[in-house]
């Protein structure tokens, strides 16, 4: 069953779904399913996988110069996805991004998912480069996610990246994308980030997940809006909690968004990082409270060093 077919047919129903990262390269699993086995006992419609760009490593040459490499630290997210679905039996969803990818390598990503029988995907452009002052695409690779998301078209059409046709077309994939309540970082202003939404819902997108917030004033600010310019398919609110103290600067600059200021006002107040994640369960559990009273009924959680976080919040809203 599709996950767009998931979540409808769990109208009516709280649930949730989460991310989780893939090990670095070279360490095992087992932090990751130690992460799904805390979060399996709630239900969750599903789980999602990220992947991330290549980054820049030096190595020095025996004349004394630096040579300068990409190398991929979190290699592995098909065979994590494939590892999930037959461990827990829980649809998964990798991320496929434009990000230190060419067409080609998108193509082979498609292929292997095909043969696993994972139909899912989060289409995204993901981030720059970490030494990068601007997104560079790799070459061959795209700018847009709009650019990524026609090729995946033309792959359920049937046809390779070269036109080629495919003799054996397999089933074909559905997708979901990101949404920005704060927009996204190099968009000129929040209407515009709207409408490029709504072109990747006219592309074929058939949900969209956001990026993390802490102000539902914001997030419902930016679902009437796109509403308002024909935005018909469901918009997933995306929660993170804060969980150390060092995040009430490092989160607001790292993902772009704002934290409201009676939050601020509270983690100032903290005093170590156990109270600054006291506080995080207690304002993402009231944030998840408004979203589901509001009829947003799954709520995707971002794990990433707030597992423990998100199993307190799930067990009080569920």
């Amino acid at each position: 069953m599709k996950v767009i077919e998931i979540i409808n047919q769990n109208k009516g129903k709280r649930k949730l779904s989460f991310e989780v990262l893939p090990p670095l390269k070279g360490n095992g699993t087992e932090n990751l399913f130690a992460t799904i086995d805390k979060l399996k006992v709630f239900d969750p419609l599903y789980i999602n996988i990220t992947t991330h760009h290549s980054e820049y490593v030096y190595k020095e040459l025996p004349n004394g110069q630096f040579e300068r490499n990409r190398v991929r630290r979190r290699p592995g997210t098909i065979a994590i996805a494939a590892a999930i679905r037959n461990k827990y039996s829980i649809p998964v969803i990798p991320h496929i991004i434009c990000s230190g990818a060419s067409a080609e390598d998108i193509e082979y990503e498609l292929l292997d998912l095909q043969f696993l029988g994972i139909e899912d995907l989060l289409l995204l452009r993901g981030d720059k480069a970490k030494d990068d002052r601007i997104f560079t695409p790799t070459k061959g690779g795209y700018t847009h996610t709009t650019e990524l998301i026609k090729q995946v078209n033309n792959f359920n059409n049937g046809f390779f990246n070269d036109g080629t046709i495919i003799k054996h077309p397999g089933e074909k994939f559905t997708f979901g994308v990101a949404a920005y309540p704060e927009r996204h970082e190099e968009a000129p202003n929040l209407e515009m980030d709207i409408k490029y939404l709504k072109m990747k819902q006219d592309l074929g997108a058939q949900y969209a997940v956001t990026q993390l917030f802490y102000d539902n004033n914001k997030f419902f600010d930016f679902v009437k809006r796109a509403r308002e310019i024909g935005v018909t398919i469901p918009i997933i609110p995306g929660i993170k909690p804060l969980a150390k103290l060092s995040q009430l600067t490092v989160v607001p600059r790292t993902f772009r968004c704002d934290l409201p200021e009676a939050l601020a006002e509270e983690v100032i107040k903290c005093k170590t990082d156990d109270d600054a994640k006291k506080l995080g369960i207690e304002w993402c559990t009231q944030q998840c409270k408004e979203l589901y009273a509001a009829g947003f009924e799954t709520i995707h959680f971002y794990t990433v060093s707030a597992v423990d976080s998100v199993k307190e919040i799930a067990k009080d809203i569920l």
